[in-house]
């Protein structure tokens, strides 16, 4: 017998079996140099600039992508840094916890104390449970522990250099900062005797000067600023606007100036200036710019969407989400939008949520915006997958879907009997004479307002509507709501709580199919007793999804005829039912126009912020910085792009583009998972292409509209054609070819 016969297949595996756990050791080492990044406290990125005010926080961390998964974690918490850098937790070591959820862990130790420092970290087990390094350690302090919820984020202050600067031919300087911004102005200037400045701050132009009588709410401020010699340094000191200041008022923080909205300014001297010598002093909630991106082969899209995108930023100077400048007050619709568009721009996220906090104390008249409330508590729950405050509201939360109104088997009505003093606190009114009334859209008719609205516009953006005792588009936000609160109740294990609101559900659905579809005519009435169908009586049952689907054709069809005709607000819900009635053409089509109803019109008469109208001839008190006016902000990733949280707090996504004729897109859509990174190419008319970036710890359902004849080739691999795909962590390439 050869005995090297023999060996040489054992000396063989020996040297793989070698080779092979030198391989896994390497592999081991690459592994534990991963590490989680992204951390957060009470979903805060940097919560060391603000005070957290929840004695048992919450963390969360962004798994690195290439750990795929995580099945496991450790939480370390200390009151010492040297401790945590030592990876020693003394306030609360959570020990190996199997569990996949990056997001929502409770500190688990005894409360922390209030005003205190605290430094925290964090390591998971990757998808083959190889345990990564501990993150960098994060640092976060207390504040005083109290009845809400939901910590502030902090603020920041940009200070902006003019992006054109000139003397103009009478002497005064003109200062252009590119974008309008709530500020105030800061001045370099060396005065060679004692003198006062005059100094012009505005938002729009006229004849390439500012505009000082602009109209509407569109701010414009003549300052007197005295200098002296000795003294360089100067920052002007604005008037306080009554009205925007008052008691009903949102407070800024006593550490701020008073801020006006400005892009220009003008200065009259008699020293030289430069460009270097003038700053606009911005402030702003947080907000990182580079969380979210967008651009297409549209070039009038990319504006809308850099414009909506900006108003976010711009409008969240105070700390929760107001209506604009005029009032400074928190409404229920302007938040709910502004919330969709901020949670599609930035992964912040405490802005919205203290803002739904106020509203529980401070409510406001309109019927629907009451009926806003229960939508916002469910997108907060969708984009972050916390159920705080779903379980401390949610009894509150049920007199706000106003269920209690009910006068017909599955519809409500503000002409309820029991619309009485007793139901308005229930509501959180403290003045318990007012009532709730029915708004529809806003600006209301000429009639109603006073103003000299163009001939052909008397209606205002109501499109006529006509005020019936049960009202379409008010039963169709309560049909949304009893589903929400279904779902609400499943989270809270109330199960008999979870059938009834079903069944609320189920009712009002059937009702408003039986009792307000016109048959003959292929369309909603606004309500009982009427024949007239608003596009708001057929866009919101359309966006619901109350329309059957042998119904949506028709009701599409019919939205179609009546044009852009509801407000900026209106349209969120306009362009969310034509997504989802398929009709990506007539929805690019609106987002795209340049007429005076448009959101280009904007643009074009030189905002920099969306608009609370579609031009100040249709609402002559507009402001030029109201978010609600926004819309393309979410609509584009959402919808146009089709990316929604399929499960709460991504931890499944759902991506359905409808991308109409656009050559090709790319987009960055902010998560709390981490980003998502998305590109698309039309190659030529059969044969498109994508590429999805799926953040680790999340899994996405990509689904496209396949004809019969298709191919679909998935990172390489032909797979069979079907109209859903699973696509995993990491970066997945789709070629979709039409055979023909």
């Amino acid at each position: 017998m050869n005995l090297k016969v023999y060996l040489k297949p054992f000396v063989v595996s020996l040297f793989l079996l070698l080779i092979s756990g030198s391989i896994q050791s390497q592999n081991k080492v690459a592994d534990a140099a991963k590490k989680p990044t992204g951390l957060s406290v009470e979903l805060i990125r940097e919560p060391r600039f603000t005070s957290i005010v929840d004695s048992q926080p919450e963390f969360g961390w962004i798994v690195p992508q290439d750990a795929i998964e995580q099945k496991a974690f450790q939480i370390l918490v200390s009151t010492d840094k040297k401790k945590i850098e030592d990876n020693f937790g003394d306030v609360w070591d959570s020990g190996k916890v199997s569990d996949g959820n990056s997001v929502n862990i409770e500190f688990g130790g005894a409360p922390l104390k209030p005003e205190t420092t605290y430094f925290w970290k964090v390591r998971i087990w990757d998808s083959i449970g190889v345990p990564t390094e501990y993150s960098e350690p994060q640092q976060f302090k207390t504040g005083v522990f109290g009845e809400k919820l939901t910590s502030h984020n902090w603020f920041q202050i940009e200070r902006i250099r003019p992006v054109t600067f000139r003397k103009l031919k009478d002497g005064s300087y003109f200062a252009d900062f590119g974008n309008d911004a709530f500020g105030t102005l800061e001045l370099i200037y060396s005065a060679k005797v004692v003198e006062t400045l005059t100094i012009r701050l505005g938002e729009k132009l006229l004849d390439g000067r500012i505009d000082t009588n602009p109209g509407g709410t569109i701010r414009f401020s003549e300052n007197q600023l005295q200098v002296e010699p000795g003294k360089l340094k100067y920052q002007i000191q604005l008037v306080p606007d009554q009205r925007n200041t008052g008691a009903a008022a949102v407070a800024l923080p006593d550490s701020f100036p008073v801020l006006t909205p400005f892009r220009y300014a003008e200065i009259e001297c008699s020293s030289d200036l430069n460009a270097g010598d003038l700053t606009q002093v911005a402030y702003f909630n947080y907000f990182d710019n580079n969380t979210s991106s967008f651009s297409s082969s549209d070039t009038i899209l990319n504006q809308v969407w850099e414009m909506c995108k900006y108003s976010q930023k711009a409008t969240s100077f105070a700390g929760v989400y107001v209506d604009g400048d005029r009032e400074r007050i928190p409404y229920e619709a302007d938040a709910y939008l502004n919330q969709l568009s901020h949670y599609s721009v930035d992964n912040e996220y405490a802005i919205a949520r203290r803002t739904i906090e106020y509203f529980m104390d401070y409510p406001t008249w309109p019927t629907e915006w009451q009926l806003h409330v229960a939508l916002l508590f469910y997108q907060d729950y969708m984009y972050t997958g916390n159920t705080e405050l779903i379980k401390k509201y949610y009894e509150l939360l049920k007199h706000k879907t106003l269920m209690e109104l009910e006068v017909e088997r599955g519809l409500i009505s503000t002409k309820s009997p029991k619309l009485n003093g007793a139901f308005m606190a229930k509501l959180g009114f403290a003045d318990t004479t007012q009532r709730v009334r029915d708004i529809v859209d806003w600006p209301p008719a000429q009639k109603d307002t006073g103003w000299k609205l163009p001939k052909n516009w008397q209606q205002g953006e109501r499109d006529g509507f006509e005020f019936m005792p049960v009202n379409i588009v008010i039963n169709s936000f309560y049909f949304r709501n009893m589903e929400i609160m279904a779902e609400f109740a499943r989270l809270l294990n109330k199960k008999d709580e979870e059938r009834e609101f079903r069944k609320k559900a189920k009712r009002a659905k059937r009702a408003i199919n039986k009792k307000l579809w016109v048959e003959g005519g292929g369309y909603y009435r606004d309500g009982t007793g009427t024949d007239h169908g608003s596009i708001h009586a057929n866009m919101l049952p359309l966006a619901f999804g109350i329309v059957p689907d042998d119904y949506k054709p028709k009701v599409a069809a019919y939205i179609k005829t009546r044009g852009m005709g509801c407000s900026v607000y209106g349209a969120q819900f306009l362009l969310e039912a034509v997504y989802n009635a398929g009709e990506a053409d007539y929805a690019l089509e609106l987002m795209t126009a340049t007429h005076d109803r448009s959101w280009y019109n904007m643009i074009k008469v030189g905002s920099t912020i969306a608009m609370e109208a579609w031009d100040m001839k249709y609402k002559p008190n507009s402001d030029w910085n109201h978010a609600w006016g926004a819309a393309p902000a979410n609509i584009v990733p959402r919808y146009l792009w089709g990316i929604q949280p399929k499960k709460p707090g991504f931890a499944e996504v759902e991506i359905y583009p409808q991308m109409s004729d656009l050559k090709y897109s790319s987009i960055k859509v902010p998560t709390i998972k981490g980003i998502i990174e998305a590109s698309y190419e039309r190659i030529n008319p059969t044969v498109q292409q994508f590429q999805i970036m799926v953040p680790a710890n999340m899994t996405a359902r990509f689904i496209i509209e396949l004809s019969l004849k298709s191919r679909t080739v998935l990172n390489g691999d032909e797979i069979p054609s079907k109209r859903t795909l699973l696509l995993h962590p990491g970066k997945n390439e789709i070629t979709i070819s039409e055979i023909r």
